[in-house]
């Protein structure tokens, strides 16, 4: 794989909003794509990781998910981004970070410009 990938759900409109923001306002050398338009295959992902967290496939064969997926990202990005990047990876703020992630990830369809079909669906999809 030539270039990293971050991957997000685009069925889910504030994940679509987030990713959005990514590609208008974080310049990163990195591909956004939503987990149902990527080669998952080629990826090295599932669906179901997918439909649990934002998914980071770096071009070196690093992979990550969740804030670390994120701050992956941020680290291609340029200076201040780069910044936010390297102090979402200390331990301390990664530490707060997943369980912020989570509470997030459950209550995204409540975020602004979240809808119903925001919500994470409590049995595995097809």
């Amino acid at each position: 794989m030539a270039t990293s990938t971050f991957v997000y759900d685009g069925d889910c409109a504030f994940c679509t909003r987030c990713a959005q923001f990514v590609e208008r306002r974080i310049p990163t050398g990195a591909q956004v794509v939503p987990w149902q338009f990527a080669d998952l295959a080629a990826l090295r992902l599932t669906a179901d990781e997918c439909a649990e967290a934002v998914q980071w496939a770096g071009a070196d064969g690093s992979r990550a998910a969740g804030p670390d997926a994120i701050a992956r990202l941020l680290a291609g990005s340029s200076a201040p981004w780069r910044l936010a990047g390297a102090v979402l990876r200390l331990p301390p703020v990664r530490a707060a970070a997943w369980p912020l992630y989570r509470w997030v990830a459950r209550n995204r369809h409540r975020m602004p410009g979240g809808t119903a079909a925001c919500a994470v669906p409590t049995a595995p999809r097809d």
